[in-house]
């Protein structure tokens, strides 16, 4: 990483065995595949036979350190630190790229305005300002408007950083698109205002536009990828910036009391399950399309597409379907689905990489029977 212990090995680039699989279920929920104690255990054992597990002090050096090193290279910058949670990660994104300048934009519906009780201006003493109420993301036309009144006012208080998610967990995995995030990201530099993409699902985003995960990297001083999300780990961000940003953050990470003992374990997780992860996932998004079109073949149920959407799609069921039937019955023929939530009523389904373990033709098969039974 960032210290002055001995280089870790480049564990990460090589490829890592994968544990025996038994569990053929497909789950339609989440971005990853379900967590499993058997599971992470035998591939912490896979892992260490094969390269050898590092400790770390404290998130300093080990394997740790090969997990930033991998991922600070897949996204283009040029350092990269664990932290414990996505909310750190952001956190500590706006709080570095803000400086002397305690004002940060951001969508009304993000995740680090609405779900993390006023860290930001609790523990930074940063504001952060919500634009494009109820919608998705906001326009430059927004952010323009937002820089201006803040910098024209009777007493001057400019903005110090600008922060986008996408995709938008608020709004059915919605994502904005690269030619509106480069406009904005293209203003902000010109003003000297900071950028940070809040890329959790950053993965399921590539997956979905066919653009890799460093050209989006590319347009914004820091990212931040979730690690627990879908590559495996049992929590866990990584935020990648400039050495200059980065390289001193551990000692932010250790103030906030995010300095874990022993988190080369779920560093080791992160790296499995990130190898190739792309690959599998762009064949899942694939294959899903195709079942998609078979399913929609069949008189009760309709699968759609949101628009701008990445891996979760709309589900419609005919008025005679009882919801909990068809997600009971579903179930024992090991496809799980769940009702949205505070409902009792399938209206989405989540691809990843689980749409693999089962061909298209006994998915199908298994929605039939299904539906017809909850008719």
């Amino acid at each position: 990483m960032l210290s002055k212990e001995k280089s870790a090995t480049k564990t990460g680039e090589a490829k890592v065995s994968k544990p025996a699989e038994s569990d053929r279920s497909v789950v339609f929920q989440g971005d990853g595949e379900p967590k499993t104690l058997s599971g992470m255990l035998s591939t912490l054992a896979a892992f260490d036979s094969e390269f050898g597990y590092e400790p770390d002090n404290y998130m300093v050096g080990g394997t740790v350190q090969a997990l930033e090193e991998r991922l600070a290279d897949l996204l283009g910058k040029e350092a990269a630190i664990f932290l414990p949670t996505g909310t750190m990660a952001n956190h500590f994104a706006v709080r570095a790229l803000c400086g002397s300048r305690p004002r940060a934009l951001v969508q009304e519906q993000c995740h680090l305005y609405n779900d993390t009780g006023d860290c930001v201006t609790r523990l930074s003493n940063i504001n952060l300002v919500p634009l494009a109420k109820g919608r998705a993301f906001f326009t430059l036309e927004e952010v323009t408007e937002a820089v201006e009144q803040s910098e024209a006012g009777r007493v001057t208080n400019p903005i110090g950083a600008m922060m986008i998610e996408s995709p938008v967990r608020r709004k059915a995995g919605r994502v904005q698109s690269l030619e509106e995030m480069k406009a904005i990201t293209d203003y902000c530099r010109e003003r000297g205002i900071g950028t940070h993409l809040d890329g959790a699902r950053l993965y399921m985003m590539c997956a979905a536009t066919g653009i890799g995960p460093r050209e989006y990297s590319d347009l914004f001083d820091t990212v931040y990828v979730s690690l627990y999300k879908y590559f495996g780990a049992p929590y866990g961000g990584l935020l990648a910036g400039s050495r200059e940003l980065i390289g001193e953050m551990y000692h932010d990470r250790r103030m906030f009391g995010g300095s874990l003992s022993s988190a080369g374990l779920a560093a080791a997780l992160a790296l499995h399950g990130l190898n190739g992860f792309e690959q599998r996932f762009a064949s899942a998004m694939a294959k899903a399309s195709e079942l998609f079109e078979d399913l929609n073949k069949l008189e009760t149920v309709r699968v759609g597409k949101f628009e701008n959407g990445s891996n979760i799609f709309p589900v419609e069921l005919d008025e005679s379907i009882d919801h909990a039937m068809l997600i009971k019955r579903l179930s024992e023929l090991r496809i799980i689905v769940r009702p949205a939530e505070g409902s009792e009523k399938l209206s989405t389904l989540a691809v990843n990489t689980t749409i693999l373990r089962q061909p298209n033709e006994e998915i199908v098969a298994a929605f039939r029977e299904a539906l017809g039974h909850a008719e």
